[in-house]
């Protein structure tokens, strides 16, 4: 069992009240989550983070004074290490590429139970990325019709399209590895050379890309 001292804290940061509460009362039901600060807006959020940098953020798009991108945006230049998820509605696919670079590492709908929250809780904790399925196929279908789509030209190997294809559906680097029998090691190195061959900065960054792209079918 966690400790109330090994908790990891968390910031909610969404302009509705109610929802914030709701979501508040939930977290703090959960046995390795508290809820250590609230606001309102981005501009609330930063000064937040001068007097207590959390371990994970749940970031709203839409808000009044500044928008969730800005804010995560410059959160994550002050502190690099920040895990942001942003916590989406339907209908706001447009925005995804945008909070991926700023450097948010997980979406999770508004809507989601308090399991798949906490699942992508620790998934994002954890050093992963976290689309819900949702969201995800919301996506696909998004930049699928998007008139920027384009065919890639970026050059993977064969062995880097099949790891590519398997970090999106979720895997980690262990799972890749057992699933084609290579060592964990050898599937670091793989993804490190996808990521710099698709310019992409993190791993939520990479699966935007690759759908946008047309380098996967999800």
């Amino acid at each position: 069992m966690t400790s109330k001292q090994t908790k990891r804290n968390v910031i909610i940061v969404d302009d509705h009240t109610l929802f914030r509460n709701g979501l508040r009362i939930l977290l703090n039901t959960l046995e390795d989550y508290q809820v250590i600060g609230e606001a309102s807006n981005g501009k609330q959020f930063l000064e937040l983070l001068e007097k207590n940098v959390p371990d994970l953020v749940l970031l709203d798009i839409n808000m009044p004074v500044m928008d969730g991108i800005e804010a995560a945006t410059i959160a994550q230049k002050l502190y690099p290490d920040l895990k942001i998820i942003t916590l989406s509605m339907y209908g706001e696919e447009d925005y995804y590429y945008k909070m991926v670079n700023a450097g948010v590492k997980g979406f999770v709908l508004k809507n989601s139970d308090i399991k798949e929250v906490k699942t992508a809780l620790d998934v994002v904790y954890d050093g992963g990325s976290f689309f819900s399925s949702e969201l995800l196929q919301n996506l696909v279908a998004s930049l699928k019709s998007s008139s920027k789509s384009k065919e890639s030209h970026t050059e993977l190997s064969e062995r880097e399209m099949e790891i590519l294809i398997l970090i999106c559906q979720g895997l980690s680097n262990q799972e890749i590895g057992d699933k084609l029998f290579i060592s964990k090691r050898t599937v670091d190195k793989h993804r490190a050379n996808i990521l710099e061959k698709s310019e992409s900065k993190n791993t939520a960054q990479l699966v935007v890309y690759a759908i946008k792209n047309k380098l996967v079918e999800l």
